[in-house]
C-alpha cells in the first residue's frame, strides 16, 4: 500500500520528509518491530524489576521520540528507533491497563479504539488530511506520533482480547489478523479504496498481527511453542535490523504528487 502525496503546489519544494515511503519493505519492518516490541517488553518485565523496566522504557521512548521530532528530515535509524521504542513502551502501557488497573480486555479494546478514532478525527478536522506524506509541521508530526502510540496500545489489547478473552489462542489470532490486514490491501489494490484510509486500516492491524505471531512462538501457554521471549525477540530483531540497514544505504523518498502507487 502506498500513499499518494497531496501537498499543495506552493509547499512541495524543500519540505523535510519525516516519514519513510510506504513500500513492501516498510510493512515487513513494521510487523517485525511490533512482534519484537511485544516479546522484548515481556522479557524486560520478567527479568528486571517492573518499575525499572517501565521507567527505563519510558526514558528511552521519550529520548527516541524527541530525537525523531527534532530531526530536520526523515532519517532511517532515528525514525525506526522511535517506532521500536513505541512498540516496547506501548506494550507496557497496554499491559498496565490490563494487569495493573484491571480494565477487562474487551473494554480496553473499545476504549483504545474510541481514542484512536478521536485522535484521527481531530487530526483531520485541524489539518484537513491524514496523509502521512503531508507531515511538514510540528503539529502534524505530533498528531502522527500520537496516532502511532495509540495504534500500538490498541493492537496489544486487541491481540490479547482475541487470544485470551475470546479463547482463540495465539495461532488462530495470527491467522485472523493476517486475513484482516489483507482486506485493506485488496480493497486498495482492486477496490479503489482511498489509499490513506487503507494505510491506516492496515497500520492498526500490524500490531496485533506481529504480537500474536511472536506470542505464539514465545508463550509457555498450551497454545504457544514456548521458545522463550529472549530468543523470539532476537529472531525478530536481527532481520529487522538488517532491513533497516538496507534502507539506510538506500534512503527512500516521498513520491511526487499524483504518482501511482
Amino acid at each position: 500500500m502506498t500513499n499518494h502525496v497531496t501537498l499543495p503546489d506552493s509547499a512541495r519544494a524543500g519540505l523535510p520528509v519525516k516519514v519513510p515511503q510506504i513500500t513492501a519493505l516498510f510493512w515487513v519492518i513494521k510487523v517485525l518491530s511490533t512482534g519484537m516490541g511485544e516479546t522484548f517488553s515481556d522479557f524486560l518485565v520478567k527479568h528486571l524489576p517492573p518499575l525499572l523496566a517501565v521507567g527505563g522504557a519510558l526514558v528511552l521512548f521519550t529520548v527516541s521520540l524527541t530525537a525523531q521530532i527534532r530531526a530536520p528530515r526523515y532519517r532511517v535509524w532515528t525514525y525506526w528507533t522511535a517506532v521500536v521504542m513505541v512498540a516496547i513502551f506501548g506494550t507496557m502501557v497496554a499491559d498496565i491497563v490490563d494487569f495493573v488497573v484491571g480494565i477487562p480486555l474487551g473494554v480496553s479494546t473499545v476504549l483504545f479504539l474510541a481514542l484512536l478514532a478521536g485522535v484521527l478525527l481531530l487530526w483531520y478536522r485541524v489539518e484537513g488530511t491524514l496523509d502521512v506524506h503531508s507531515i511538514d509541521t510540528r503539529r502534524r508530526e505530533g498528531f502522527y506520533w500520537t496516532t502511532v502510540v495509540v495504534t500500538f496500545a490498541l493492537g496489544t489489547v486487541a491481540g490479547d482480547f482475541t487470544a485470551a478473552a475470546l479463547h482463540l489462542g495465539y495461532l488462530v489470532s495470527s491467522v485472523l489478523f493476517a486475513v484482516a490486514i489483507a482486506v485493506p490491501a485488496v480493497a486498495w489494490r482492486w477496490g479503489g479504496i482511498d489509499p490513506v484510509l487503507a494505510f491506516w486500516a492496515a497500520y492498526v492491524v500490524t500490531r496485533p498481527l506481529g504480537a500474536s505471531v511472536t506470542d505464539w512462538l514465545a508463550s509457555d501457554r498450551s497454545d504457544g511453542l514456548n521458545l522463550g521471549t529472549g530468543w523470539v525477540t532476537l529472531a525478530a530483531a536481527v532481520p529487522m535490523l538488517v532491513l533497516i540497514a538496507v534502507l539506510a544505504r538506500h534512503p527512500d523518498r516521498v513520491r511526487p504528487a499524483g504518482a501511482h502507487p
